[in-house]
């Protein structure tokens, strides 16, 4: 995962917060543009899934895999389990 993607990644899973903790797995991106490749990239590689339209035919869907989750963490930072169950 690049730094680019990490940032991404960490923006979706609502990370930094206090709680050091994610409380979401979702991003909207651009149909086109840099965005969209760096997540599209992050779907070929196993970290995440989608490339759905949204609701806009302008915007796609991502989230993330717990693989590309976990990469996205920082020391003492934790996945929610709703989202991530074990």
């Amino acid at each position: 995962m690049t730094p680019a993607q990490r940032e991404l990644a960490r923006h979706a899973l609502g990370l930094p917060n206090a709680m050091r903790r994610s409380y979401r797995n979702r991003y909207f991106a651009p149909a086109a543009g840099e965005c969209s490749e760096q997540w599209k990239a992050m779907v070929a590689a196993g970290e995440a899934e989608g490339g759905t339209p949204a609701r806009k035919a302008s915007s796609v869907f991502f989230c993330l895999t717990y693989k590309g989750a976990e990469l996205a963490l920082e020391a003492g930072e934790h996945l929610c389990f709703e989202d991530f169950p074990r």
